[in-house]
Parts: structure tokens; sequence; C-alpha cells
């Protein structure tokens, strides 16, 4: 009869949905920050993503890779090398915050994978970001 109820026990147990439901808010809590053009230097907006962001990597001790990008002015090379710059500056920022350094790397795609298609500022402002990939 024991054996019963634990089976009941364990058909619910084994739902813990709640878990991997957890787990993607906090995956979708992760949001991307912006730049303005030409520059890597953390706006207050970003600051504020990053504030949230931090919490989120602290408490979960995920993994995540910071991708810079950028939008289709410059050349390729300027673009690869400004997008690294914002992918540093906002991990930079996230160590100063107690994200372990050893949670995150980066990497710059430049413009190679823009967000949003256009070549108007509606659509470089999208691209000129850091995203967080878990």
């Amino acid at each position: 009869m024991d054996n019963t109820p634990s089976d009941t026990q364990k058909e619910p147990a084994p739902t813990p949905v709640q878990t991997n439901d957890s787990q993607e808010p906090t995956a979708m809590k992760l949001q991307d920050i912006f730049f303005d053009y030409d520059q890597f230097a953390l706006r207050g907006d970003a600051r504020r993503v990053l504030d949230a962001n931090a919490s989120v990597l602290k408490s979960d001790g995920s993994s995540v890779m910071l991708e810079g990008h950028c939008d289709e002015r410059g050349t390729v090379e300027y673009n690869l090398a400004l997008g690294e710059k914002r992918a540093r500056s906002a991990k930079q920022y996230l160590v100063g915050l107690g994200v372990a350094d050893s949670q995150m790397r980066t990497i710059s795609y430049g413009e190679e994978r823009p967000f949003a298609p256009g070549h108007d500022e509606s659509a470089w402002s999208q691209n000129r970001r850091v995203h967080f990939q878990k």
C-alpha cells in the first residue's frame, strides 16, 4: 500500500515544470544593451539593463556569451574591433557588479549578424548592441 502512494507522489514530483519554467524566464531576463553610433561607452539605460542581468547571472551561475555587434557603417575590421570593445565593456561592468569573470566569454560579430534589416537609423540603432547568448 505504501508503494502505491509513493508511485502517486512520484508522478507529480517528476513534473518539476516549475523549475524548467523558472529557467526559461531567467534566460528571457537577459536583455540586450544598445550603444550610440561609433561608441562603446555604456549609456545609462544599458547600465540599468546590466544591473538586472547581473542579478540573474549571479543567482543562476550560468555561463553566457556576450556578443558585440555593430551597424553596417564602417569597415569590417573597424566594426569587429568596435564590437569587441562593446562586449568587453559590458563584461567589465558585470564583473564590477560581482558576476564571475569565468561565467562570461566575449566575441565580436561586427556588422555580420544584424538584428534588424534596413539601411536607416531605425535599423542601425537596433544593430549596435551586445547580445547575451546562454
